[in-house]
């Protein structure tokens, strides 16, 4: 079987070549090719030797995502991809500022938070770096739309599958590659705290976002598995210690549930975990599902929630609902096709 070239880096492309006699620059002219030129084959890279063309011919092929399924709404559309072994969902959303893609990082996820459709999904593989590049790469070509703004918070915890991310995070800013601005991603994590730290420590220019949802330990071991493993301590530790690195913005990132963690009292406290710090808390509207315990909190709820961290000094906003018609919640569309497979 042969390899996805989408799912090498340039530096590794660079290493395949040089060590089978080719020269380093060759792997810039190859992704300049598949990325710049979006070639469907190797022998359409016309700036390069026919004996490299033959290497790559028997080792590699140019191969993109199946969509499978396509749900539209006004401003959003869902995908249901199909890669080798099995499918992922990216959600686009057209934005006044441009078109965002939420893209995946597995196949089902580990993490089991209790409110998340995805959490139902159990993670049966980790998605190479070709599969998360590919997203983009296929919905670009699919819709002939350019994706101006990339959010790995779909199906998966991205840090879970951390090197595969990073791989997929430098090919989507490489210059050679995608060249997307770094600043115009944005990856979600709900806590490994170790990976936080890591992150911090590679100094790249991507946005980080944390799945907090609840101001105390008590109110997020209920909903997030992950917590009893990392507290909410060392958790705000890891947050000062990544923006003590770079010097960004953190997003914390509030699913609005219903007598769960919407009380004035839970807004209070949150005003005060996050006091001081470079953060921002991003309100999220539950999308509720038929297979869900949880309902959302009431528009009332939100609006005073969202007064109270206003009038403590936190930086919030309540995210604009997109693909509610459309089985927008993460992991919804994937659960509807397999049901029906």
């Amino acid at each position: 079987m042969k390899n996805n070239i989408f799912d090498l880096t340039l530096e590794k492309l660079e290493e395949v070549l040089v060590s089978n006699g080719f020269k380093k620059f060759n792997a810039t002219q190859v992704f300049e090719g598949i990325y710049k030129r979006k070639v469907d084959n190797f022998d359409d890279i016309n700036n390069i030797s026919k004996n490299l063309k033959s290497f790559l011919n028997e080792n590699y092929e140019i191969k993109y995502l199946s969509v499978l399924e396509c749900l539209k709404s006004k401003d959003t559309n869902k995908y249901l991809l199909e890669t080798n072994e099995s499918s992922i969902e990216c959600v686009l959303m057209k934005q006044y500022y441009g078109n965002s893609l939420c893209i995946s990082t597995q196949v089902g996820c580990n993490m089991g938070c209790a409110f998340c459709e995805s959490g139902k999904l159990k993670c049966v593989k980790n998605l190479t770096p070709g599969e998360i590049v590919l997203q983009v790469l296929t919905i670009e070509k699919y819709g002939n739309i350019r994706i101006d703004n990339v959010v790995i918070m779909g199906i998966g915890e991205p840090f879970d599958n951390y090197d595969n991310l990073i791989d997929a995070l430098n090919i989507l800013v490489c210059p050679k590659g995608i060249d997307l601005g770094s600043r115009k991603i944005t990856v979600s994590t709900c806590g490994i705290i170790p990976k936080i730290h890591a992150f911090a420590d590679l100094h790249i220019q991507v946005n980080l976002a944390i799945s907090l949802h609840a101001p105390t330990d008590k109110i997020r071991n209920k909903l997030m598995p992950i917590s009893k493993v990392y507290n909410m301590n060392d958790l705000m530790k890891a947050v000062d210690y990544y923006i003590s690195k770079t010097n960004r913005r953190v997003t914390m990132e509030y699913i609005m549930l219903d007598g769960i963690n919407d009380s004035e009292e839970c807004a209070q406290l949150l005003s005060k975990l996050l006091k001081g710090k470079l953060v921002y808390v991003n309100l999220i509207p539950y999308n509720s599902t038929s297979s869900s315990e949880f309902k959302r909190a009431s528009k009332n709820k939100i609006e005073k929630f969202y007064d109270i961290l206003k009038k403590n000094g936190i930086n919030v906003v309540t995210r604009k609902e997109m693909g509610k018609d459309i089985k927008g919640a993460c992991g919804q569309l994937k659960a509807s096709y397999d049901n029906k497979q």
